[in-house]
């Protein structure tokens, strides 16, 4: 298969590298990813100022990259439609160095990038190690190397799967939804030489559901690999019909 490989946490990262390394044996691999970490970036894109491009090569290895200086989805976007020589039939974000459960999956560059994908018709994969302190990447490489070779062909056009593994072996593996989650944010609040006030923000995340074992969060706490399909239709289909009802009520 030809793939694309992007992340959010830079195009030198570990994760990124070891899923390169793990699926370069038998898949043409293309990789587009950031020049620095950029993380929590979500679905920004550049459009205020060129993006600039440096080629990157992996000795010993058939990979082709770029190193670009804008964010995940300005990677993805790039890739698709100016630097790959034929369009992938795959992408894959990650492997990410911190989980993309529940709601982080608004805010994450890594999944952002593998949205990019699907609005493009390509089936696409967010990967994520689920840790900030465990950094052996390979259960999670090997995993997705299982996952092509099972369902790589037949992955329908727009699909999303959002992956994240646990540190360690995992127990097995889990199809789940979207936990809630949420952050107890912490804001610094500091001033500059010059007077002028600016805060840094930090926070924990808070799991609403993690006792629900149809989450990610909770599929990742017992030791198991999370397989969420997620989908970028934000409609609320549920409200649809009585807002028309009620709509009709207004007078244009």
């Amino acid at each position: 298969m030809r793939i694309l490989l992007s992340n959010d946490d830079g195009i030198e990262a570990d994760g990124l590298n070891e899923l390169r390394a793990a699926l370069q044996e038998k898949h043409e691999i293309y990789v587009v990813a950031p020049d620095r970490e950029r993380s929590a970036t979500g679905h920004k894109i550049t459009v205020h100022r060129p993006l600039r491009v440096k080629e990157w090569t992996y000795p010993g290895s058939a990979a082709t990259g770029w190193a670009v200086d804008g964010t995940p989805a300005d990677c993805v976007k790039l890739g698709l439609e100016a630097l790959l020589p034929e369009p992938p039939d795959l992408v894959i974000s990650g492997i990410n160095f911190g989980p993309n459960l529940g709601t982080d999956v608004l805010y994450s560059g890594t999944v952002s990038a593998a949205v990019e994908g699907t609005i493009n018709g390509i089936p696409s994969l967010a990967v994520s190690l689920a840790s900030y302190e465990f950094r052996d990447f390979s259960y999670a490489g090997d995993f997705i190397k299982q996952i092509i070779a099972a369902m790589g062909k037949e992955l329908p056009a727009r699909t999303l799967l959002n992956i994240n593994a646990p540190p360690g072996m995992p127990r097995g593996t889990k199809v789940t939804r979207l936990g809630n989650r949420r952050y107890v944010n912490i804001f610094d609040k500091r001033t500059d030489p010059r007077g002028r006030v600016y805060f840094w923000m930090a926070g924990e995340p808070f799991d609403l559901d993690i006792d629900d074992p149809e989450t990610d969060v909770w599929a990742v706490k017992e030791g198991y690999i999370s397989i969420t399909p997620v989908q970028f239709d934000l409609t609320d289909y549920s409200f649809l019909e009585n807002l028309r009802e009620n709509i009709k009520k207004i007078r244009a």
